[in-house]
């Protein structure tokens, strides 16, 4: 079965949307860490390694989107969708692993001789947040429309990488106005980024985990699904509803009533007849299982 025309257009417009975040990820990686070492700031340097991080993550999720996208085969019945969530698990445990090795290396900084951070470096960062803050509200909307883990795991790196921007600028600032009584507060603000970055990493690790599990999805799809069913004549009651989320499609089983006594062939049109009438309803559904039981008199 191909992939559902508005499935694969989410998913190319999620791999370019990874694409661009790439190529901004690179950039600004290199800023911060070069602004970080010159300005004496390693509030900025732990900020450029994250946005460095955010490379790879954007490199997993667009590798993933493109592998997602790809028809069901004789393999992979019912398509490649899994490697998406798959995905955003992968990223979203290097985020934690990153925030550890962050903190460690913020609190083996706090104990060694410092100077004062450069000025330059907050231009820098007020620059970041910007950039960051703008490309976050460009992707979660696509990966909210989409319903997408890996894409509004990818938008939410941004929003992170804004906070600890956010994070260094405060503490870069207070070392810069408190002198050096308040030199180590660069330091301070890199241990307050990397407990952000943490708590994104287990807010973007825990749906991402339903959904490689098949958790059964909650929400408007649910009540979608049952009402087109309904809808259909000759069904006289609906039960045992189940979907489940494989990429950016949805998968139904369904159990329907009819009247006992109508012909084989007319319980196999009415079947055929929700099975349509779902597709149309939500055009991400990729496929719907029909089970037709006699309902009792």
């Amino acid at each position: 079965m191909p992939t559902p025309q508005p499935v694969a257009t989410n998913l190319q417009t999620g791999a370019r949307v990874a694409l661009l975040g790439l190529v901004i990820n690179i950039a600004l990686a290199v800023i911060k860490i070069a602004a970080g070492v010159l300005g004496n700031a390693y509030v900025l340097i732990a900020d450029g390694i994250e946005s460095a991080l955010d490379v790879g993550g954007s490199v997993i999720i667009w590798g993933a989107l493109k592998f997602a996208s790809r028809p069901p085969d004789a393999t992979h019945p019912y398509g490649h969708g899994k490697a998406e969530p798959f995905a955003a698990i992968v990223v979203s445990l290097g985020v934690l692993a990153a925030a550890l090795g962050l903190a460690i290396s913020s609190v083996r900084e706090l104990f060694l001789p410092r100077h004062a951070p450069g000025p330059i470096t907050l231009i820098v960062l007020v620059l970041a947040v910007v950039i960051k803050e703008t490309l976050y509200r460009y992707v979660i909307r696509i990966g909210r429309n989409a319903e997408s883990t890996a894409i509004q795991t990818d938008a939410w790196h941004h929003r992170t990488d804004a906070l600890t921007s956010i994070a260094a600028f405060i503490g870069i600032s207070v070392a810069l106005i408190g002198g050096e009584a308040w030199q180590s507060a660069d330091d301070w603000a890199a241990l307050f980024a990397c407990a952000l970055i943490a708590a994104n990493g287990y807010r973007l690790l825990r749906p991402a985990l339903y959904e490689i599990l098949d958790t059964a999805p909650r929400g408007e799809i649910v009540d979608v699904v049952r009402d087109a069913a309904r809808s259909v004549p000759g069904v006289i009651e609906v039960e045992k509803l189940f979907i489940r989320k494989m990429g950016l499609s949805f998968y139904v089983d369904l159990h329907v009533k009819v009247n006992g006594d109508i012909s084989v062939r007319e319980g196999h049109r009415i079947a055929h007849e929700v099975k349509r009438a779902i597709q149309e309803s939500d055009q991400r559904t990729a496929d719907v299982l029909v089970h037709v039981e006699p309902a009792e008199v």
